[in-house]
């Protein structure tokens, strides 16, 4: 642990790199804060500037987006009562009641606070859990890899939205498309249907900028009275927006209830080490929690200071949870670290248990930009805020282009290739269809990353030896096959109780 962190500091602190999550936590906050622009879009979009950095660079900038991003939502929750992402829903219930009631500094403020004292929290769960994980995973062979990854596939169950077939669907979807272009083993051409602009296959990292970035921008073109709401709302709010911040006096409110602030920082970091589960499941479920703990539940929804460290520390602790099957097994937690994975890729570099032990460098530097990221986060907030909320008011046919254009360079510079771009279009109408016919996106995500390394590890197992029943008799493999039945049958419990619940009269 020591030595991982050792090399992290090696590699991290230089100027170059220290700017570059500094800027990275400013484009973060920035992202979080305006309603309906996510982290993982943030995310995307950083990921086409990142090619030309040596991996820790680039990997250090992301860190930075994803840290700054998940605090971000604070501040138009706080200020506007509308969640800038979706993992910062619950600290509207206290966080807005509070600045209406005419303390919006302080609402900020102990969010500020709770986001890093959390982050600091996760960091260290992540650092002591991480190599341990990863130790375990390196007796992992093809069985054990490819019933590992079955059940990380599950994850699309607990991520289907509205509905699960239309959430099975979507991953499917997102499996046939990276089986799409050359053969992993073989080399030969499949599925191309003889078009030119498929035989190269088509690029995962182009599929998540189209789905998450292109149709997002289609769907915002769509709603232009979401922008006429939000411009109401801001002048209702346009209150004094004159808040003192005092963050001393609200660091000792926080550290008055480490209760909460421990408790939702532990709750975060398991929901966030939960592939598929994320910031805005952690961020209810913290909120939940501490009302449930607090020895006067009526208070919350009033402006309740407890309801505001609660939902910030079971937001941004999840960072840290995300992180560990991302570095120990290379699982993406969520959509944001499969984007995490794919930058590792694009530097050569093979996401795994075995990331640990080849690169301990990496490994550290992302330790070590996370906790970096976490003071960056701290400082860009309480000196940014009062420029911060003026961002919620550009407009979004400004925003629009500017953020196409990003994701077209982006795109383009990925492989130069022209044909690369009438993809990233076609996987934009897709995604966009997807949205509108509320097919979640993440399972299709979640496909294209996962569905690969599951071919290649079946087709290694029987190629190493052809008995099927080596997956089975395998402790390890059995286990991961057993828990992967038990979370689909978990799944579709879950689901059939939710939908009785909600059809009781």
């Amino acid at each position: 642990m020591f030595d991982l962190l050792y090399l992290g500091f090696g590699e991290i602190l230089n100027i170059k790199i220290l700017l570059v999550i500094f800027i990275g936590v400013v484009v973060g906050v920035i992202a979080g804060l305006i309603p309906g622009f996510t982290v993982a879009m943030a995310i995307v979009l950083t990921l086409p500037l990142t090619f030309g950095m040596e991996p820790v660079t680039g990997i250090a900038a992301m860190i930075g987006v994803f840290v700054g991003g998940m605090s971000g939502g604070l501040i138009s929750a706080a200020l506007l009562g509308i969640p800038g992402t979706p993992s910062s829903v619950a600290t509207t219930f206290d966080a807005y009641p509070m600045a209406k009631n005419g303390h919006p500094g302080k609402a900020l403020s102990i969010g500020i606070w709770a986001s890093f004292l959390s982050s600091i929290i996760s960091l260290l769960i992540l650092v002591t859990i991480a190599p341990q994980v990863s130790q375990f995973a390196l007796k992992f062979g093809p069985w054990e890899m490819f019933a590992l990854i079955c059940l990380a596939l599950t994850i699309i169950a607990s991520v289907t939205g509205e509905s699960m077939i239309k959430g099975l669907i979507a991953g499917l979807f997102g499996i046939l498309i990276s089986t799409i272009g050359a053969d992993p083993i073989m080399g030969f051409a499949r599925f191309t249907f003889d078009l030119s602009v498929l035989r190269a296959g088509i690029p995962f990292l182009v599929v998540l900028i189209g789905m998450f970035a292109i149709s997002r921008l289609m769907e915002s073109l769509e709603k232009p009275q979401m922008e006429k709401d939000l411009k109401e709302k801001q002048k209702e709010n346009a209150a004094e927006v004159a808040f003192v911040l005092r963050p001393i006096k609200t660091l000792k409110t926080v550290l008055k209830k480490p209760g909460t602030l421990i408790g939702s920082s532990f709750i975060g970091s398991i929901i966030g080490a939960i592939p598929g589960a994320g910031g805005s499941i952690a961020n209810i479920v913290a909120y939940d929690q501490a009302k449930k703990w607090s020895k006067d539940p009526k208070k919350f929804g009033t402006g309740c200071e407890e309801g505001v460290v609660a939902s910030e520390a079971g937001n941004n602790s999840t960072v840290g949870g995300d992180l560990i099957p991302t570095v120990a097994l290379g699982i993406p937690g969520s959509a944001v670290t499969a984007v995490l994975l794919s930058a590792l890729m694009v530097h050569g570099i093979t996401p795994g248990p075995l990331l640990i032990v080849e690169e301990p460098g990496i490994v550290g530097g992302i330790f070590v930009a996370f906790f970096i990221a976490s003071f960056g986060m701290l400082i860009t907030q309480f000196a940014g805020m009062r420029y911060f909320v003026k961002v919620t008011q550009v407009p979004t046919h400004l925003l629009v282009p500017i953020i196409l254009m990003l994701c077209v360079v982006g795109t383009f510079v990925l492989n130069n290739r022209v044909t690369d771009l009438y993809i990233l279009l076609a996987m934009g109408i897709i995604g966009y269809l997807f949205t509108k016919y509320k097919f979640a996106l993440a399972p299709a995500i979640i496909g294209v990353i996962l569905g690969p390394i599951a071919e290649v590890n079946l087709r290694r197992a029987f190629m190493t030896n052809p008995d099927w029943t080596l997956f089975v008799s395998r402790p390890i493999s059995l286990t991961f096959l057993v828990l992967t039945v038990l979370s689909i049958l978990f799944t579709i419990w879950q689901s059939s109780r939710t939908k009785a619940k909600l059809n009781r009269p």
